[in-house]
This record gives structure tokens, sequence and C-alpha cells, in this order.
């Protein structure tokens, strides 16, 4: 969770020639699956393979991450570029220590991922639905976790047995200082 403290401002809406004024907020946020469930049914489009939003965009997510209760609506408009810098990386945060080897012979799916396809994916590995409320990426790394736990063991091939087996011997040898 990340907690940000937006201040008191005065601004003035040209539109309809008012002056418009905010207490400020403490606002504590959560990117999870929720959040982002909320932000798609409004937008109508994926959020996770859009790279580039509208400052618009991007305030509304932050009021979708929004779990504190009762907060003033005008006061989004306060944020600053450097605490959206600060939620965005919050964003991208890992959020967990499991790290993966990457396969350059793995092919890469190109289609949307959308929070419906995420909840798919949380039903069909039995995951269950509180996880929705964790930051997305630790739920993201538990379905890929899951999904290479489940997955059939990958067959080596015989150059690839031999040479795992002469680095043993090697390690072996060096170990007892031996040469055979």
């Amino acid at each position: 969770m990340l907690q940000i403290t937006i201040e008191p401002y005065e601004a003035f809406n040209e539109k309809t020639n008012e002056f418009l004024y905010s207490d400020g907020a403490t606002l504590q946020l959560e990117h999870s699956l929720m959040s982002i469930a909320k932000w798609e049914s409004k937008w109508n489009k994926p959020f996770l393979n859009q790279p580039r939003k509208t400052r618009e965009e991007c305030i509304d997510y932050v009021r979708c991450m929004t779990i504190t209760q009762n907060v003033d609506p005008l006061a989004y408009m306060g944020l600053t570029d450097a605490q959206i810098e600060e939620i965005n990386r919050y964003i991208e945060a890992p959020m967990t220590a499991t790290w993966f080897r990457e396969d350059n012979n793995k092919r890469f799916d190109r289609r949307p991922v959308t929070a419906e396809i995420i909840y798919y994916w949380m039903i069909s590995l039995h995951i269950p639905f509180e996880c929705q409320k964790w930051h997305l990426n630790r739920l993201l790394t538990l379905i890929r976790v899951c999904n290479e736990k489940n997955a059939p063991r990958k067959k080596r091939n015989r150059q690839e047995i031999q040479a795992e087996r002469w680095a043993l011997n090697e390690a072996r040898k060096k170990k007892y200082n031996s040469t055979g």
C-alpha cells in the first residue's frame, strides 16, 4: 500500500469562471486487480497494454486505486507530477522476491491482457479471490509460478545432459583436487 498526502490548493475553472478549493487529502492507494477492473469498466480499454495514458486517465486510475473512504473528488486535481511519478514507481515495483530465468525461445502472446483475463487465470489455477486485492505484480508473479509449476518438465536433448554431466565432473575434480 502507498500513502500520498495531497496539499490543500486553490484553482480557477475557466469553463465555469469559478474558484475551486480543496482541503487536500491523505490517500491510501493499492495497485490491484480490483483497481484495474474499475478503471477498465470506465474507460473500456485494456489498462496493461496501454503504455501512454493521458493525465486524466492517470488521475482516474489513482481514484480507482484509492481505498480511503470519502475523498473529495477535487483533491485528486492537486496531485503533483512528483506524486504521480512516485505512484508510477509503486505500480512498477515487483513486490516479491521471486525472479525468473528468461527463456529466449518462449513465444509471447500479443493479445491484450484485461482484468477478465487475469480473473480467468485465477479461476483456472484455483487462486482465491482474496488475491485480487494484492499488488498486481505480486498476483501476476503468483500466476506465473503456478503456470511454471504445473507445466510438464521440459525434455532435454542428449547434448544438454552431457554438458551438465561434464560440468558436474569438472566441479568434482576441482573440489577433490583430482584428475579424473
